[in-house]
């Protein structure tokens, strides 16, 4: 079985970029679907069938899923067993606590609901990380600089040697790194700060939310990518393909989305 490494690698090799954000939201879903006793495993699977061969893989927001209770639970199960161990999976939860909980959270995510990647706050320290990076096989999307606008509040607070505190969290994300086993989260809607920052960045991958819906420019991230010679980004979009239709085509239209991103992507690679 491939590494989550291997998978991203393999991915970033074939051009592909665009992680496909699976967060149900039955409100968007079109009525059709509504009368399935399954409506979100069904609405994600007719996602998953039109999109498999073009993705780079998939990122599952567990808060969709925990919203729903037992039954969200059950559907997530069923959502990463319909993907499959080829798939790329990001298991989106924002984990972030210590000792103990932090190893119940990490063997949730990787030996529970087997995902390839968790996303996580950094600001309890090493203690809340380390238990994630013992699974040397797995990848760790760690929050640097995020795309939403109180972001502000925390991650930009100045530090005492003039440096931003998330470009404080970056250095620490290289130096945890040991395993080749971590990733950053830095919002695509933060471009001067990307701009500023990408030639620190070294080999970790980059997931990069906030294009779309966000206000994030695909185009800009990807010129940027390109202009500095790294091909490993990852860009996240959920609302711009899933929901672009909420009638009976939104299956054949998140198609046409991803189809037209991945042109973009290859447009404006240099």
């Amino acid at each position: 079985m491939k590494t989550a490494q291997q998978k991203l690698s393999n991915a970033f090799s074939a051009n592909k970029h665009i992680c496909v954000g699976l967060d149900p939201d039955k409100s968007k879903f079109p009525k059709s679907l509504l009368s399935s006793k399954d409506s979100v495993f069904q609405f994600n699977k007719e996602i998953i069938d039109v999109t498999r061969d073009l993705a780079l893989g998939y990122k599952l927001n567990f808060a969709f899923y925990e919203a729903e209770g037992l039954k969200g639970i059950e559907t997530l199960h069923k959502t990463i067993d319909y993907i499959g161990s080829d798939g790329f999976i990001i298991g989106d939860a924002k984990r972030g606590d210590i000792g103990n909980t932090a190893e119940q959270y990490a063997d949730s995510l990787f030996n529970i609901f087997k995902v390839d990647a968790s996303t996580l706050h950094p600001y309890m320290g090493s203690d809340s990380v380390t238990p994630f990076l013992q699974f040397q096989d797995k990848l760790n999307f760690v929050l640097v600089l995020t795309s939403n606008p109180s972001a502000i509040d925390f991650e930009k607070a100045i530090l005492q040697n003039g440096s931003f505190l998330y470009q404080k969290v970056l250095v620490e994300v290289k130096n945890w790194n040991k395993f080749s086993n971590c990733g950053i989260v830095f919002g695509a809607t933060q471009y001067s700060e990307l701009e500023s920052n990408i030639n620190s960045f070294g080999d970790l991958p980059v997931l990069l939310p906030g294009v779309g819906a966000q206000g994030g420019s695909l185009e800009d991230v990807v010129r940027l990518f390109s202009l500095n010679r790294n091909n490993n980004f990852l860009i996240n979009s959920s609302r711009g393909i899933i929901y672009r239709s909420n009638e009976n085509d939104f299956a054949e239209q998140a198609r046409l989305e991803l189809l037209r991103l991945n042109d973009s992507v290859l447009e404006n690679k240099i």
